[in-house]
Formats: structure tokens, sequence, C-alpha cells
């Protein structure tokens, strides 16, 4: 059966651009780790954690909006409607190289999980943070901080 307008608006009401389940097991296991980051921070792209010092953007990418695997995916991934969901999640994956390009351009490090990166394997994303803080760190000349262990 397939759903009514009402049904789908409020649907897609529903759809947070922040504090999404993926966001917060990402950002809780960041804070145990001693990342002391920002949320919203006012800079290009609206990463979802900012490390402002190490100057580091992260971004959590959900599956669906962010297009995970889209070339295989593309084509099953919706009945109905198809031009208008191809064209927004292109759109949402151009947007996405546009921003990590800018933000590169700006002197940040962008690191990007995908939902099943945080949700399986939330460690391994913990460590690329710290791997690019220690990076970071190491090569600053200006930074005298103490590199992380």
């Amino acid at each position: 059966m397939k759903p009514t307008i009402e049904q789908v608006r409020y649907t897609m009401s529903r759809v947070r651009s922040s504090g999404s389940a993926i966001e917060k097991e990402l950002g809780s296991a960041l804070w145990r780790a001693g990342f002391r980051y920002r949320k919203q921070y006012p800079i290009f792209g609206k990463p979802d954690y900012v490390l402002v010092s190490p100057r580091i953007a992260i971004f959590c990418d959900s599956e669906f909006w962010h297009g995970y695997r889209w070339g295989k995916r593309a084509k099953e991934a919706f009945k109905s409607n198809q031009d208008y969901w191809f064209s927004k999640i292109e759109r949402n994956r151009a947007r996405d190289k546009m921003v990590k390009r800018e933000l590169q351009r700006r002197g940040w490090t962008v690191l990007r999980f995908w939902e099943h990166e945080i949700r399986s394997n939330l460690e391994s994303c913990v460590y690329r943070v710290q791997q690019a803080a220690q990076v970071i760190n190491n090569t600053d000349p200006n930074n005298r901080s103490v590199p992380l262990e």
C-alpha cells in the first residue's frame, strides 16, 4: 500500500539534520577518548563535529542520504519517484565532495564516517581520529601540545 502524501510529509519531517543516533554514538566515543569537540561549529559545510585546534572536521554520513555504494545500489534503491531521489542523492554526494575539497583548501583535515562504520566498528573510527590528530600534532611546528599516545 502506497503511503499518503501526509504520511510521507510526516516521515520526512522526522529526519534530523543534527543529533542523529550515529552522531550521538560517535560523539560519545570521541568524548570518552578525551576529545573535546564542538558541534555545529560555524565553518563551511557544517561538520557534525570539529576539533578546533588540530583543525579536524568530522562528518557522520548516513548510508541512505549520502549514497553508500551508490553505483551498485542506485537502480534498486527506490521503487517510486526515482527521478527525484536519484537527483537528490547525486546532489548530496556532489556537495560532500565539494565540501571536502573546500575545507582541505582552507587547511582542515576532513574525516567522513559511514553509518555502518560507526555502528559496527566504533573503535576504528575513534582510532582514525586519533591518528589524524597525532599526524597534525607531529607536523605542525606551531603546535606545542604533547602528541597523543
